[in-house]
């Protein structure tokens, strides 16, 4: 058995809710065909659509996602 609290604080409430609350858990399933997508970077217009919907410029938008905004590294 894990013990999580020792090792890792996260503990049960009376009603399995877990604490402290930003603590996660999942199920993750598994199978031979499943299909899996990666995310890539935006395109120009993609960056400026987003931009022009949030009311901020493309270069605000790239501050926030450089990772996602080809040059914005």
């Amino acid at each position: 058995m894990l013990d999580n609290a020792q090792h890792h604080g996260v503990q049960l409430t009376e009603s399995f809710a877990m604490t402290p609350t930003a603590s996660l858990s999942g199920l993750y399933f598994a199978h031979p065909d499943s299909r899996y997508f990666a995310v890539g970077r935006l395109k120009a217009d993609q960056v400026q659509d987003y931009a022009r919907r949030l009311g901020i410029t493309p270069t605000e938008v790239a501050r926030m996602m450089p990772s996602l905004v080809p040059g914005s590294v």
